[in-house]
């Protein structure tokens, strides 16, 4: 069996362009300053020492945030030789792709995703795409950046990316010239994309199963909504709450329900509101579960798809498909 080992130059090397890649996102220069840091680097490859003060100088001189400066300077002694520069410019020009590489991602996440948002907002369709599509942008970031240097390492770079082609004949050189010292970009690359893909995940986030019912809620007409507590019992919150002809209703929102369906034992007993909704997908909900919810004067709307497939919630009053989720249904309730 062939023992797994990483020399030591190898591991050198490649920690190297990590260290450079997490610390240029650290400090998300502008465009003007990249640019700046990149001619230093090309002029002056020739004199390691010289190198460092113009480096130093354009610390002092061009970087104003005290902590930036130090993460900058921790770079600058990360250059030695001129191997090291090379990363460092590699790096840099992967910092300025890392950012076109996440948009196509989520261009190629958009198309996809696009299949089947004519699917009501509640059905298990649409909730399919949202809860895919943070795995999907992961999926199509790892094989877009496997793509893109498969691309580089071959010099097949027609195309690649519109109006650049220079620069990318330029980073192909790079790629192909640093794999020959041992430099693995995509495994290193895959690392920090995969940061700000996750990071990009999480402030794009929203599109949860509360946002939807908000959706819905707003295209039947009704605006003035809220999440409240109920007055006679702080405990229990009502995800949605609004007037509608004079009587108060209040929203549970769940994409399934578990053990909390028995909350609405206590929420009957305690809420002073005229009509209790649980909007929910409905895989889980049982007949048992169907029937404390109901037997404790809660209205449940499923997903139209576990609607039409189980007999017992079509037969059974108070149990509504989400496609029925309309004023004139409420206004009945």
């Amino acid at each position: 069996m062939t023992e797994l080992t990483i020399s030591k130059q190898s591991f050198d090397l490649n920690f190297k362009l990590y260290f450079i890649l997490k610390y240029l996102v650290k400090l998300h220069l502008n465009q003007k300053l990249v640019i700046e840091l990149t001619t230093i680097l090309s002029h002056y490859y020739s004199d390691i020492s010289f190198l460092h003060d113009k480096l130093y100088a354009f610390s002092d001189t061009m970087i104003k945030n005290k902590d930036k400066k130090k993460l900058l300077e921790m770079l600058i002694l990360k250059i030695e030789n001129n191997n090291d520069i090379d990363i460092f410019q590699f790096g840099i020009k992967l910092y300025v792709i890392k950012d076109l590489l996440l948009e196509q991602a989520k261009i190629c996440n958009f198309i996809q995703g696009t299949v089947g948002t004519t699917s009501h907002l509640l059905s298990t369709a649409f909730d399919d795409i949202s809860a895919h599509k943070p795995y999907a942008t992961r999926v199509n970031g790892a094989l877009l950046s496997l793509l893109f240097f498969q691309c580089l390492e071959s010099g097949q770079i027609n195309h690649l990316l519109m109006h650049t082609n220079d620069f990318m004949k330029h980073l192909s050189e790079d790629a192909i010239k640093l794999k020959g010292i041992g430099l693995e970009p995509n495994q290193i690359f895959i690392l920090i994309f995969s940061e700000s893909m996750n990071q990009s995940i999480l402030s794009d986030s929203g599109s949860n199963y509360e946002d939807r019912i908000a959706e819905v809620l707003l295209k039947i007409g009704i605006k003035d909504f809220k999440k409240i507590h109920d007055e006679n019992d702080k405990s229990m919150e009502f995800d949605f709450f609004f007037v509608l002809n004079g009587r108060t209703f209040g929203i549970g929102a769940k994409r399934t329900l578990r053990e909390r369906y028995k909350q609405f034992i206590k929420t009957s007993h305690g809420s002073s509101l005229d009509v209790m909704i649980q909007i929910t997908l409905g895989l889980d909900l049982t007949p048992e579960k169907t029937k404390t919810i109901l037997g404790h004067g809660t209205k449940i709307f499923v997903s139209d798809e576990v609607y039409q497939s189980r007999d017992f919630l079509r037969n059974t009053d108070g149990v509504f498909s989400v496609k029925d989720f309309t004023l004139e249904t409420l206004n009945s309730l």
